[in-house]
């Protein structure tokens, strides 16, 4: 009977950690709007360090200091999906490139 009850503990306690991740996620409003999850990101950002600098002082590690990151996800965000209009745009134009070439190519061989 137990071995039988503990891979259904298991499901349950893995779905609550699942499901209180999704809410925590939620509530901090990482599951809402861009401006939401910026400002979440913003509150994170201001909150950790010193989180982390308390209990590295409570336990007595050393950490490294942390590099400064200069990266924009948005910016990141738009430039992709400029190169993948950008893609689509000259699809059609490169498809008719491609075939004529691959024409010639299989004249050139049947003579």
């Amino acid at each position: 009977m137990a071995a039988r009850l503990l891979p259904a503990v298991k499901f349950l306690i893995k779905g609550g950690l699942a499901g209180a991740a999704v809410y925590v996620a939620y509530d901090q409003g990482l599951l809402g709007s861009g401006t939401e999850g910026a400002e979440a990101l913003k509150k994170a950002q201001e909150t950790l360090p010193p989180a982390i600098q308390e209990w590295t002082n409570y336990l007595g590690w050393e950490l490294p200091s942390t590099p400064k990151i200069d990266f924009s996800l948005s910016g990141s965000w738009n430039k992709g999906v400029h190169r993948v209009m950008s893609a689509l745009s000259v699809a059609p134009t490169r498809a008719c490139e491609y075939t004529a070439e691959g024409w010639k190519y299989v004249k050139d061989l049947v003579k």
